[in-house]
C-alpha cells in the first residue's frame, strides 16, 4: 500500500519513491507519495515525476484514490515497475490550496457557532472557494459578517496541528465534523484530527498550513440562494 506522506507533513514537496504498479502506461502507483489525491473538496496536486535512471520527466496531471489506492496520471508512457523516481509538487498551487483548506475549516466553524448550519458540499480552488450550507435564514449582511469574523480569527496566529486517534476516542469529540453527513467516519479504525488552536477541531484528511497567519484574508464574492435551507457562498483568499 502507498504511504500517504501528506497526512503527516503538508509541507513536504520533494521526495524519492519507487514505482510499484503501472496501468495502461500512464497510471502510476508509487510506494510513497506526497501528491494529494482529489478528495473532500480539495483538488489533486500537480507536479513532476522524474525517472532517476534516464532523467526523463513526466508531468502529473491528475491524482485520484481508487479502492484505497493512490494513482498518479502522467502525461506520457515510459515509467516501469521498479523504477526509482524523484517527485516534486507544484508548490505554488499546493500552498494556495492549503491556505484555502484551513480557511474553510475556520469559516465553517464560525458559521456553525453563529447559526448551527452544517456543510452539504464544498469545493476549494486556487482562485475561489465554494461552500454549500443547510442554512435556514438568508441574510446577506450576516453572511458577510461571518467572513469578517473569520478574518479576525485568522489574524490571531493560531497554530495548526495534526494527530491520529482511534475511532472510538475520536468520536467522543463534540462536533467532530461540520458536514451534514459523516458517512466517511464509519469505516475508519483511526481518525486524523486537525486542530486549529483551541478554536476548531475537525476530522480531516487534507493539507493545511502551520499557522492561520499564513492564510492572508478572505474576501466575500457572492452568496447564491439555492432554495429552502440551501445557501452557496463563494469567497477567495487574498
Amino acid at each position: 500500500m502507498t504511504e500517504a506522506l501528506y497526512l503527516k507533513d503538508s509541507y513536504l514537496n520533494k521526495w524519492d519513491a519507487k514505482v510499484v504498479e503501472v496501468k495502461d502506461g500512464k497510471f502510476i502507483v508509487l510506494d510513497q507519495t506526497a501528491f494529494y489525491p482529489s478528495s473532500g473538496g480539495q483538488p489533486h496536486d500537480t507536479g513532476t515525476i522524474v525517472a532517476k535512471s534516464s532523467g526523463e520527466k513526466f508531468n502529473v496531471i491528475f491524482v485520484g484514490k481508487f479502492d484505497g489506492v493512490i494513482s498518479h496520471e502522467v502525461d506520457k508512457a515510459g515509467l516501469e515497475i521498479g523504477d526509482k523516481v524523484s517527485c516534486e509538487i507544484d508548490w505554488k498551487r499546493r500552498y494556495a490550496l492549503m491556505k484555502a483548506h484551513t480557511s474553510m475549516h475556520l469559516f465553517t466553524e464560525v458559521i456553525f457557532r453563529e447559526s448551527r448550519a452544517l456543510v452539504t458540499g464544498n469545493q476549494l480552488d486556487v482562485d475561489k472557494c465554494r461552500v454549500d450550507l443547510n442554512l435556514e435564514r438568508y441574510d446577506l449582511e450576516e453572511i458577510k459578517s461571518w467572513v469578517e469574523k473569520t478574518n479576525e480569527v485568522m489574524s490571531k496566529d493560531l497554530k495548526v496541528s495534526v494527530k491520529f486517534l482511534p475511532r472510538e476516542e475520536a468520536m467522543k469529540i463534540p462536533q467532530l465534523s461540520k458536514l451534514a453527513t459523516n458517512n466517511f467516519l464509519k469505516n475508519l479504525s483511526e481518525v486524523r484530527i486537525v486542530n486549529i488552536g483551541e478554536f476548531d477541531v475537525q476530522a480531516d484528511g487534507g493539507t493545511h498550513v502551520k499557522s492561520t497567519e499564513e492564510i492572508g484574508k478572505m474576501e466575500f464574492i457572492r452568496c447564491d440562494n439555492k432554495g429552502k435551507n440551501n445557501r452557496r457562498i463563494y469567497y477567495r483568499i487574498i
